[in-house]
């Protein structure tokens, strides 16, 4: 069974809870969110595997979930990195932001996410339970796709891309 770990609006833990129940529920819980980047400064995003409980089929961003009981946020992304799309990298922080958003599946994404950031140009081997494909795109290229193809991203990617995107306009030109 695996579990979230609830928390309040400045991330203290509030308890523990089922993963699908705190989605019902919709109560606000810990998450993160990573965006890896290649030499060339394009983002690597991910296509959710059709059969996913929720946002099955659509892109977002290189990987996503909740850290466990007594883990921290970095080494649950390093972790999940590894199990999605098959590689490790350094990663680091860049902001948080608590979005709440109803499923198409009557459950509701309430979280306080975590945006962890990394660079990665090697060889990348992703889960097929977890990742359907897998493609880098330059970030002016994905600000035009999500301007007319938004139902084609999942929620939280929409929310959290123009955060990203804010934040690697201000970073020097070798990664743009």
């Amino acid at each position: 069974m695996e579990q979230v770990i609830l928390v309040n609006t400045n991330d203290e833990p509030q308890g523990l809870m089922e993963k699908m129940e705190a989605h019902r529920k919709g109560l606000l819980h810990r998450a993160f969110s990573v965006f890896i980047f290649n030499n060339r400064g394009e983002l690597l995003l991910q296509k959710r595997a059709a059969h996913k409980y929720h946002s099955a089929g659509l892109w977002t961003n290189t990987c996503c979930s909740h850290p466990r009981h007594n883990e921290t946020v970095i080494a649950a992304a390093e972790r999940r990195l590894q199990e999605e799309m098959g590689f490790t990298t350094p990663l680091h922080k860049i902001f948080d932001f608590i979005y709440q958003a109803p499923m198409e599946n009557g459950l509701t994404e309430h979280e306080f996410d975590h945006v962890l950031v990394g660079y990665y140009n090697e060889s990348i081997h992703p889960c097929h339970q977890e990742v359907e494909m897998y493609r880098f795109v330059a970030m002016d290229t994905l600000q035009e796709e999500l301007q007319q193809q938004r139902e084609q991203f999942t929620v939280w990617f929409q929310i959290a891309f123009a955060k990203v995107y804010n934040w690697w306009q201000k970073q020097p030109a070798f990664i743009h």
